[in-house]
C-alpha cells in the first residue's frame, strides 16, 4: 500500500493515477475529499498534516508514503509530530516533495530534517518553479488575453507537474532512492513573457503580456501565500541565480526520457485559459 498526502493536488492526481496504472494499492488522502478525481479502485481518507493523529488510520497497512505539504504548512509546520505518527506505524519508505529552494537556501530545511531525523527510509523531491503557477493568470487570459506578472524576461526552468508525479512515482516503488535527493526542473529556462506566448500560440490568439513591478505582484502574492515563501519566491523568480537557472538531469535520467517543455504543458492544460 502507498499512501499519497496532498492527493487532490497537481501533482497528487497525476502521481495517484500512476501508481494505480501500475498495479500498485493506494490510499489517497487530502483534506476534502470531495476534491478528489480518482478511480473508484482508491480508498480515500480525510486527514490534515496539522493534525497528525488524522493520519493514522490513513496508514494502516502502508509500506510508503508521499509526503505533501501545503504552503503554509511549509512556512509554519511542524513535520515532527507527523514522521513520530508515521514511524508508529511501520512505513518504511517516505518520499517529500521538498523545494528546490532548500538546496539554494532560499527555503528553510526544517521539513527534509524532520523527515531525515524519523530513522526511515527517505528520498527528497526538490522541483523548482511549477509550470501550473501560471494557472494564475488564466482569468486575464479569459477576459482580456493579458498576462500581468514580474520580471518579464527573467528565464528559470519550469517543470511539468506531471513530470513531478512520474518521478514521485518511480522512487516510491523502485529500490535505490533511500537516501538520494533529486533536483526536478524542466528542460530549458523560460520566462513569464515567453510563457505567455506558449499560451498564445496553444490558443491560436496573440496573449499580451505587461509587466507588473515587484512590489504589485508581493501584494497579489500574500492575499494567498504566507510572507516567507513569497519573498523566497520573488527572489527565485527576479534574481534567480546559477543554480535556479541550471537544468537539472535527473528528471530525464529517472524516468528515460527529457522533461515536458511549458508549451506541451500548455497545450495539455489550454482549457482552462480559454
Amino acid at each position: 500500500m502507498i499512501v499519497v498526502t496532498g492527493a487532490t493536488g497537481n501533482v497528487g492526481q497525476p502521481l495517484v493515477r500512476a501508481l494505480v496504472a501500475a498495479g500498485e494499492q493506494v490510499t489517497a488522502v487530502s483534506r476534502g475529499i470531495s476534491e478528489l478525481d480518482v478511480s473508484e479502485e482508491v480508498r480515500h481518507q480525510r486527514a490534515d498534516l496539522a493534525e497528525p493523529e488524522s493520519l493514522k488510520p490513513a496508514l494502516h497497512g502502508a509500506e510508503a508514503l508521499f509526503l505533501l505539504t501545503s504552503p503554509d504548512f511549509m512556512a509554519n509546520g511542524d513535520l515532527s509530530d507527523v514522521m513520530n505518527v508515521v514511524r508508529a506505524a511501520d512505513v518504511q519508505r517516505v518520499v517529500l516533495l521538498s523545494s528546490h529552494g532548500v538546496g539554494t537556501q532560499r527555503h528553510p530545511s526544517h521539513l527534509e530534517d524532520a523527515v531525515k531525523q524519523s530513522g526511515l527510509e527517505w528520498t527528497m523531491l526538490r522541483p523548482g518553479n511549477f509550470a501550473s503557477n501560471t494557472v494564475q493568470w488564466a482569468g486575464s487570459v479569459r477576459t482580456r488575453r493579458v498576462v500581468t506578472a514580474p520580471f518579464g524576461d527573467v528565464a528559470v526552468p519550469a517543470i511539468d507537474p506531471a513530470d513531478i508525479a512520474e518521478v514521485a512515482a518511480v522512487t516510491l516503488r523502485g529500490p535505490g532512492h533511500g537516501g538520494k535527493v533529486y533536483t526536478l526542473t524542466g528542460p530549458a529556462p523560460i520566462s513569464p513573457r515567453q510563457q505567455a506566448a506558449a499560451i498564445g500560440a496553444a490558443l491560436g490568439e496573440s496573449v499580451r503580456f505587461v509587466e507588473q513591478s515587484r512590489a504589485e505582484a508581493r501584494n497579489e502574492m500574500l492575499e494567498y501565500m504566507p510572507e516567507p515563501v513569497v519573498e523566497a519566491t520573488l527572489g527565485a523568480l527576479g534574481a534567480p541565480s546559477a543554480a535556479e537557472q541550471r537544468v537539472s538531469p535527473d528528471v530525464a535520467r529517472l524516468l528515460g526520457r527529457p522533461p515536458r517543455t511549458f508549451a506541451e504543458w500548455a497545450e495539455r492544460n489550454i482549457a482552462a485559459f480559454k
